[in-house]
């Protein structure tokens, strides 16, 4: 059988040096070298503003007064840079700092963007935070610690959707900006007079006074067992970054880039990777308002079959959803396919299926697949860290580290944790110098509680592949360990298309359970109405039937009762951001859910759980 025929792509990392330690620890780095990159970002957005002031620098689609999304309204890197440097005066007046921030409660927005870009020209950090923080949660306890933990000094929001959440938790005293609305009782600076200040040679001198060491940003982690800790997101991170980005994915720079994105600003993977691309490369970014979700998934297959990426960014969830579409919508297979030269998938697993329906439609529309790439990452690294090197990717590969990025591999409890050391690592978490301590070795490498192994023990250039979070790993009371992990990605590509997530039981009792959360594809499955509870359709015949043939395949292949599924459950009850059991992007914590859900595992082993799939 011929191989298949990929859509040509260079890889920038091909060859890497492994050199040995202590007892149980190597080094693993790029041969290549990181090259010179900008003291701030600013640079860039300066640089483009003269260089193709009249090119699109970021769009959006208008709300119509019915709701509905309309016309794109586009900023050019001229304009943007203008505006950036009149809200940049506006922020100098304030005398707001790294002491006294820019605080941002909106989604994705042209106006977010815009105020992102006036605090990095005026050295002011800004914390985009996440929008569930006020419009989801009941308690805004994340959003009070977001608030006392960086202290602002000017707190945005996009509209009125916010006022509720800002009544609650912003101080009397505190300024508030809003493009639209207001807050009742309160006084609301326009955005419009921020925009319009008139910049003097102050703006010069700030941007002129930043520099690789001064704070561009604060991103909150997701949070689990503890509230979401402040990462210091410096000029040289995010800078080095998008330079180790450059030379990893050299398709980047090959042609114009064209961004069609959904991922939260407020994460690293669409505020720092996305948006920071954009800007370095002078590409164009296309804001989509759709998500990887039932009621909003539409949009986002409405705008790729208007606008051609050059590289598309999703998680698997979204690629699932584009996967199914592309089988009968020829007009998203024609637009999304005419040039995009790379898809990229994180934050959690791709399941095989997805691959095989990607790749069928790939070939059917233009003759030849495109690459998937994929690595790892964090917030704390900017967040590009580890990237694979070749078009034959399977799941679970990371790949190699990002030129001048160094890996330590420790063996750690039977398993090897990768920690980093570079340029584009925090120097630690704000205000929070215990746990910024406890972050780093003592030869100053950030340790990650990610455990890895080797793609090919006789190839170390093909990289590494994920061996799982060492803190969600755990024993049996027989002492055996579970490698959560890949566990958990076999559960997920067994039952694809109808399991979204896994998460794992039986810490510390004899045998290893599931709690499933499901896909809408159950839904189709039960044949029950559309509107039935979910309950009564995980709980019908035809689902019951179809999970105990997936638990069925599943010990068929397992090896010991440490990847043996010996019983599982299906929850009816979504994972809640409020809770801290997803994150924006939909990642699944193990740790919370477990958490939240005690009584529910506690029954599942216990076996009083209304239905229980066990093997047959």
């Amino acid at each position: 059988m011929n191989a298949p025929q990929f859509r040509p792509l260079k890889f920038g990392v091909t060859r890497v040096t492994l050199h040995g330690g202590v007892p149980g620890t190597q080094y693993l780095k790029a041969d290549q070298d990181l090259q010179a990159f900008p003291d701030r970002l600013t640079d860039r957005l300066k640089h483009w503003a003269h260089a193709k002031p009249q090119q699109t620098f970021m769009a959006r689609r208008l709300k119509n007064a019915d709701g509905t999304l309309g016309d794109w309204k586009h900023i050019t890197y001229g304009q943007a840079w203008q505006t950036a440097r009149s809200i940049a005066q506006s922020l100098i007046n304030r005398g707001l700092s790294a002491e006294r921030p820019v605080v941002i409660l909106s989604e994705n927005s042209l106006e977010h963007a815009l105020l992102a870009l006036g605090c990095l020209v005026a050295g002011v950090p800004y914390v985009p935070t996440s929008p569930p923080y006020s419009l989801v949660s009941v308690d805004y306890d994340k959003l009070k610690h977001v608030l006392s933990t960086v202290t602002p000094g000017l707190v945005f929001a996009s509209d009125a959707r916010y006022a509720k959440a800002i009544a609650a938790t912003v101080a009397d005293d505190m300024e508030i900006t809003m493009v639209e609305g207001d807050v009742p009782g309160r006084k609301v600076t326009a955005f419009d007079n921020l925009c319009a200040t008139p910049a003097t040679p102050a703006v010069d001198d700030a941007m002129a006074a930043t520099g690789p060491d001064t704070i561009a940003k604060f991103l909150f982690t997701s949070g689990s067992t503890k509230m979401p800790k402040a990462v210091i997101n410096t000029n040289r991170l995010w800078c080095a970054n998008q330079q180790q980005m450059a030379q990893s994915m050299p398709v980047l720079a090959e042609q114009e880039l064209v961004l069609v994105d959904w991922l939260p600003w407020n994460h690293t993977f669409g505020g720092n990777h996305n948006f920071g691309m954009t800007v370095f490369h002078g590409g164009t970014l296309y804001i989509d308002d759709g998500k990887p979700t039932p009621t909003l998934m539409h949009e986002t297959l409405r705008n790729l079959r208007e606008i051609a990426p050059t590289v598309y960014f999703n998680v698997p969830t979204g690629f699932e959803a584009i996967a199914n579409a592309m089988q009968t919508d020829d007009q998203l297979r024609k637009t999304l396919l005419s040039r995009v030269q790379m898809f990229f998938y994180a934050g959690a697993a791709l399941a095989q299926p997805i691959w095989d329906s990607l790749y069928a439609s790939q070939e059917r529309e233009v003759g030849e697949r495109i690459v998937m790439g994929t690595g790892l990452g964090m917030t704390e690294s900017g967040p590009f860290g580890i990237f694979v090197t070749n078009p034959f990717v399977q799941a679970g590969d990371l790949g190699v580290p990002a030129p001048g990025l160094e890996l330590k591999l420790v063996d750690t409890e039977g398993k090897t944790e990768v920690r980093y050391r570079g340029p584009n690592i925090t120097p630690g978490y704000w205000r929070n110098p215990e746990e910024t301590a406890a972050s780093f070795d003592e030869e100053g490498y950030f340790k990650t509680g990610d455990a890895v192994q080797w793609i090919d023990k006789n190839n170390v250039h093909l990289g590494l592949k994920f061996d799982g979070r060492i803190a969600e790993d755990f024993k049996l009371a027989t002492g055996t360990f579970v490698s959560v992990g890949p566990l958990r990605a076999k559960i997920i590509a067994a039952g694809a298309p109808f399991i979204q997530d896994a998460v794992l039981t039986g810490i510390n009792l004899k045998e290893v359970g599931a709690m499933i959360f499901p896909t809408p594809a159950v839904r189709a499955l039960s044949g029950l109405a559309a509107d039935a509870p979910l309950s009564d359709v995980l709980s019908s015949a035809p689902v019951i039937s179809k999970f105990q043939d997936i638990v069925n395949t599943l010990a068929q292949s397992a090896t010991g009762s440490a990847n043996r599924i010996a019983r599982l459950c299906l929850l009816s009850e979504p994972p809640t951001i409020d809770k801290g059991e997803i994150t924006d992007k939909g990642s699944i914590n193990q740790r919370s859910v477990l958490s939240h859900r005690a009584v529910t595992v506690a029954a599942l082993h216990e076996g009083t759980l209304a239905h229980i799939v066990k093997p047959q």
